[in-house]
């Protein structure tokens, strides 16, 4: 259990502070590292699984808390453990609709992963970029906490039935995937979990629309119409606006972020 404050700030990372797939600008890491010597606690949250956050974190930030695979997967102290797996009879009933509808997948276990996807294909850009884990035939996993379709005959249709199947479904039209998660796991219920009911949060995408909402101050990073209605600031997707965004917000006290600036006028 982790002690919950104002002053923890959730970061997303792929498309928030991460624009390449593989680093983080420098001048992010410095205002992060600004922002946790203001006394804030750092949590990054992302739809990776722990092993790729990692290699874009490098070495910085050891006592962050990481939360990966959309909330399936934590990393609390350097213990890495899964929260949430599919249940054999749910993830029979994917498998046989990946097998219906011809798709390619990456799966991912609490450490190792399956890949059936094309050989070609981005996402494996950002998969063990650290050479950490294993790619493993999927009986040799031992639970699934994340399933990423990278392709198949139908995406829209198979999305539709992990929704009917009781799974969390994030299709991402931008990036041709259909990210699947077991149950209502997502980044805010894994925070509420972990006893972090009480933070600020940076996102860009739908998948943070849960994260976004429930912060005391939600900053968009991008134009992403889904978080219009949650988003208290937006800033542009570019590192020099975000890393400045993130250093503001580290030295002001977060009630006075929401606040009109003061105007001081002749006396």
């Amino acid at each position: 259990m982790i002690v919950s404050t104002a002053r923890t700030t959730v970061f997303d990372i792929d498309g928030t502070l991460c624009f390449d797939g593989r680093t983080i600008d420098r001048r992010i890491l410095t205002a992060l590292a600004t922002c946790e010597r203001a006394g804030h606690q750092l949590v990054f949250a992302s739809a990776r699984p722990v092993r790729d956050l990692l290699p874009v974190l490098g070495r910085a930030f050891p006592s962050a808390t990481l939360i990966g695979g959309n909330g399936s997967i934590v990393s609390v102290g350097g213990r890495v453990w899964a929260r949430a797996a599919f249940e054999a009879g749910d993830l029979g009933k994917l498998l046989a609709e990946v097998a219906r509808f011809r798709a390619g997948y990456l799966a991912d276990g609490p450490w190792d992963y399956t890949y059936t996807g094309p050989a070609e294909h981005p996402i494996l850009n950002r998969v063990d970029q650290g050479r950490l884990a294993r790619q493993v035939v999927l009986a040799d996993l031992p639970a699934i906490v994340k399933f990423l379709v990278v392709d198949a005959t139908d995406m829209a249709a198979l999305a539709e039935v992990g929704r009917m199947l009781g799974m969390t479904v994030n299709h991402h039209l931008d990036e041709v995937i259909i990210d699947f998660a077991p149950g209502i796991t997502n980044k805010w219920e894994a925070l509420t979990s972990l006893g972090i009911d009480q933070y600020n949060a940076f996102g860009n995408d739908i998948n943070n629309l849960d994260l976004l909402r429930n912060a005391q101050h939600a900053v968009r990073v991008g134009a992403h119409s889904g978080l219009d209605d949650v988003a208290h600031v937006s800033v542009t997707a570019a590192p020099e606006a975000v890393a400045d965004e993130i250093s503001r917000f580290a030295l002001v006290a977060p009630a006075a972020l929401r606040q009109p600036p003061v105007s001081f006028g002749p006396r």
